[in-house]
């Protein structure tokens, strides 16, 4: 594969014309978010590929930022000569609806009142997130998008565009994601949560003008690097070995490489992101449930899916174990959906999707070289 960089990218701003309709009955307007966009949209508008970001993701997936030394959060796969590349696809990334990084969330002004939105953000869903993103999609005069690619939270968007507005998407690829959160998964989420409204900088979600929760973030980006990783993962970067020092320290210091390590991301997190969005994106992840959603006729959801499935997962997820696609995969070829799967042996647990995996690679690009073809672009 090329190593080679998109290079300098900037990110772009799309302001929503009319308002949206969210699932909770609710209706937001003035919605903003915030892409970017790589190589060349061709003539006939047919070479589009749309990427979801997980959780904490962003609009930036590859290439750098003005002054920035540090590339896209999928630079490894996207670019010119890469999986995902750039010199044949027109790639978009939208930062989702309720997030911090550019698009509308609890931390964007609140026009009614002038101040942050905080709670009084409606909650949104990962429909409503696909919603904002089709309306972006629209913008940009694309019809159908060739693939729509995503893992994790990103997998549930991904998803949720073929079912959605299967019409719009020739392809998909869910990656390490799920039809829907277990009792464990939900019960993680709900233990970052409490974590974020026990710490008492919270305020009810009202802390844009003082100091914000970042104890409560902190703690809650631990946990959640824990369901990230697997036990061999752990074990294999960790063990018990101790962090600069002999021996204990005989007091609730760092003793350990595994807590120093945890600690090092919750504090570098809470200088990104916003405790209130973490809030918002694990919720509309714990409501998102495909296989309760039916057709008129009572029917699954994939029935009237009409996309082409790369379904993948990881041997070492625990958190969205391999069980989970199996079943979706079933669900699909019980209503004759073309769908391809494969579980990659992977020891990096959920994580294992971002990072560099020449199987992982060659199968994204493989596969779009097939739909290219299909789609005759």
């Amino acid at each position: 594969m090329n190593n080679q960089s998109i290079g300098l990218v900037e990110r772009k701003f799309f302001t929503l014309v009319e308002p949206i309709a969210l699932e909770s009955g609710e209706c937001l307007e003035n919605v903003i978010l915030a892409y970017e966009t790589y190589g060349e949209l061709n003539q006939a508008k047919s070479n589009a590929i749309l990427i979801c970001h997980a959780l904490s993701g962003d609009a930036h997936v590859a290439g750098f930022h003005l002054g920035a030394d540090k590339g896209g959060w999928w630079e490894i796969m996207v670019g010119p000569g890469k999986a995902i590349d750039t010199d044949r696809y027109f790639v978009i990334c939208s930062n989702i609806l309720g997030s911090c990084m550019g698009s509308t969330g609890p931390s964007s002004i609140n026009p009614k009142t002038g101040k942050a939105y905080g709670l009084a953000f409606p909650v949104v869903t990962i429909a409503d997130m696909v919603k904002a993103q089709k309306a972006l999609i629209d913008h940009l005069g694309i019809r159908k998008l060739m693939s729509v690619i995503g893992g994790s939270i990103g997998g549930m968007q991904t998803l949720e565009w073929s079912i959605s507005f299967p019409s719009m998407v020739f392809s998909a690829i869910p990656l390490a994601t799920t039809q829907r959160h277990s009792a464990l998964a939900i019960a993680f989420n709900e233990v970052a949560r409490q974590a974020i409204m026990a710490d008492p900088h919270w305020q009810h979600g009202d802390y844009y003008d003082g100091q914000k929760p970042d104890l409560g973030l902190a703690v809650a980006r631990m946990i959640g690097h824990i369901t990230y990783l697997s036990d061999t993962a752990m074990r294999n970067k960790f063990g018990r070995r101790l962090q600069d020092k002999n021996d204990f320290s005989f007091n609730f210091d760092a003793d350990f490489q595994v807590e120093s390590y945890l600690r090092h991301q919750g504090t570098k997190f809470v200088n990104r992101f916003d405790a209130n969005s973490f809030l918002y994106i694990t919720k509309a992840a714990d409501y998102f449930d495909l296989t309760s959603k039916r057709t008129a006729d009572q029917q699954s959801v994939f029935s009237r899916a009409e996309a082409r499935y790369l379904v993948v997962s990881f041997t070492s997820d625990w958190l969205y174990p391999t069980r989970k696609s199996r079943a979706m995969v079933k669900a699909m070829k019980k209503h004759n959906v073309n769908v391809s799967f494969c579980e990659i042996e992977a020891e990096w647990g959920h994580d294992a999707f971002l990072l560099p995996n020449p199987r992982l690679a060659d199968m994204l690009s493989g596969f779009l070289d097939r739909m290219a073809k299909e789609y005759q672009i």
